[in-house]
This record gives structure tokens, C-alpha cells and sequence, in this order.
């Protein structure tokens, strides 16, 4: 098993999502349709990057930034 950690930017209650794209920094910007109220907008970051990564749910966890835009994601692969 191996770990990756990522910093995202999170776009909550955004049309777009759930969607993943990389920016002209190189860092992901995550969009979801949840809004930043009680931890649904986490849940929909998490979900969007298992699917952007082909890992389970459980394989993405968020490390920092817990209540911010900006987050450091801890990614684990087989």
C-alpha cells in the first residue's frame, strides 16, 4: 500500500459537481453540489476524488483543512 497526500481547493454548491480538474497550479479543484453545512461538502469531496482516483471511499481521508476550502487529502492505493 502506498499514501499520497494532495492539496485540493474545494468549490462547494457548485453546479459543475461533482467534478475534478487541475488548474494552471497544478492543484485540484474539486467541485460538489453539497453545501459547506455540517461536513456534506467534505462527504461530497471525498466521494468525487474516489471516483477521480479509482479508489474506495474509505481510501480517501481528509487530513487538514477540515473546515476550509483548501485541503490536504491523504489518497491510499494498493
Amino acid at each position: 500500500m502506498s499514501q499520497t497526500k494532495i492539496r485540493v481547493r474545494v468549490k462547494p454548491g457548485s453546479r459543475k459537481g461533482p467534478f475534478v480538474e487541475t488548474g494552471p497550479d497544478g492543484m485540484l479543484t474539486v467541485y460538489v453540489r453539497e453545501r459547506a453545512v455540517d461536513g456534506a461538502a467534505n462527504e461530497g469531496v471525498v466521494r468525487a476524488l474516489a471516483d477521480h482516483f479509482g479508489v474506495g471511499i474509505r481510501d480517501v481521508l481528509i487530513t487538514a483543512g477540515a473546515g476550509a476550502r483548501i485541503k490536504t487529502v491523504t489518497i491510499t492505493t494498493e
